[in-house]
């Protein structure tokens, strides 16, 4: 009884894997294949869809695998799923190391942080010296419109210093 509960549910929580992995493997193709895609949409288009395939292979393996009882499948999936919960841990301790003590600076008399690249991590701030990283992600800053919807607001000095901006809106008014 135990046994067909639990293949049951790992076959419907692997269905629905299935099915959320296709908007995902579809939204990667569209932004690749988009004629007029900027750069930064190009650019996270392989992740996105090498996450998909991942994503849908390993529900299907899990799937097929619990409704059939192939045991070669439900081993896979078992070592796919610790493959991902060890990747994903590890890159958020990446995340916290690299970014620690970047947590920005309070300012009287302004209502947002002042972040300084001195304050990441070594390895930050060699690739944000970088040129060709730089032109990359001020690409897709311009991509998203940051400074165009600061521009739109139509601040007054004073009312953009006590503004609560964003760590990008920040970048923004840099670049």
């Amino acid at each position: 009884m135990a046994f067909r509960l639990s293949n049951s549910l790992l076959g419907i929580l692997n269905a629905v894997t299935f099915l959320l992995s296709v908007p995902v493997l579809g939204g990667g193709i569209w932004l690749a294949t988009r004629a007029d895609g900027t750069e930064c949409e190009r650019y996270f288009s392989a992740p996105v869809i090498a996450f998909g395939v991942f994503l849908l292979l390993v529900s299907l393996a899990g799937l097929v695998g619990a409704c059939c009882r192939v045991n070669c499948l439900l081993w896979f999936y078992l070592v796919a799923m610790f493959v991902l919960i060890v990747v994903l841990f590890c890159f958020t301790v990446f995340a916290f190391v690299v970014t620690n003590k970047g947590a920005g600076e309070a300012v009287s008399g302004r209502g947002y942080k002042e972040y300084r690249l001195g304050d990441y991590s070594n390895w930050l701030q060699k690739r944000m010296e970088n040129s060709k990283n730089w032109n990359r992600i001020r690409s897709c800053l311009q991509d998203s419109k940051v400074c165009k919807k600061l521009q739109d607001k139509n601040w007054d000095q004073t009312q953009f210093f006590k503004a609560d901006l964003s760590p990008l809106e920040l970048i923004g008014r840099h670049s």
